[in-house]
């Protein structure tokens, strides 16, 4: 039996998050968004300024920073974090065409070829966990500045300091492309996404 062209696309809905995945994504962005927004409060002299009590937003950017793998790690207790952790580690043949479409700029949905998640977001989730544990690193010679020699706080002091810009710009694009996909967004804030957009973005996800 074929579908008539103008049968109406489907409803169906499928789970992509559990409730413990929404959750460490949720926790992981605000503590991310209170150490990019303490930070810049403490390097743009405008905000610095308006802001006052350099101590007090001191004190937080480094708690907050300090903070940043416990949701992860709390979560390796889940069962579906670490399916997703394995899936975000395995690059694949079609992840290599999904690259080389996006490098053409070839939108088509059939030269896009992805499982759960797609080669765009495997290599910003590879990105932001090492980018992370190099800013927890430096940021810790920073603070405990008698465990290290001045050579190695001033060298942690430059990397952390361009590595937070990096961060920042790339945050912004992750932050775009999301606002670009309404259907992602309803993913992690609910769980579910429609049957279509699964079957149209990542056809090779077997839910």
């Amino acid at each position: 039996m074929t579908l008539r062209a103008d049968t109406p696309p489907t409803t169906a809905k499928v789970r992509r998050f559990s409730t413990a995945q929404r959750w460490v994504h949720r926790t992981t962005a605000a503590l991310m968004g209170v150490c990019v927004a303490t930070a810049a409060c403490l390097y743009v002299p405008q905000l610095a300024e308006l802001v006052g009590r350099r101590d007090l937003l001191v004190t937080v950017h480094q708690w907050s920073g300090l903070a940043l793998p416990v949701p992860v790690l709390a979560a390796l207790a889940s069962r579906a974090f670490r399916a997703d952790l394995g899936r975000l580690n395995r690059f694949g043949p079609h992840d290599r065409t999904w690259l080389r479409a996006a490098l053409h700029r070839d939108k088509r949905p059939a030269s896009r070829p992805a499982a759960k998640f797609n080669a765009g977001q495997k290599l910003y989730a590879a990105w932001i966990a090492g980018a992370t544990l190099v800013m927890l690193a430096t940021g810790l010679m920073m603070w405990f500045t008698h465990l290290t020699p001045l050579l190695w706080r001033t060298s942690a002091t430059f990397v952390h300091d361009w590595l937070a810009l990096t961060i920042g710009i790339v945050l912004a694009g992750h932050i775009g492309m999301a606002l670009a996909d309404p259907e992602s967004r309803r993913g992690m804030r609910t769980g579910k996404v429609s049957r279509d957009w699964a079957d149209r973005e990542h056809p090779l996800w077997r839910p």
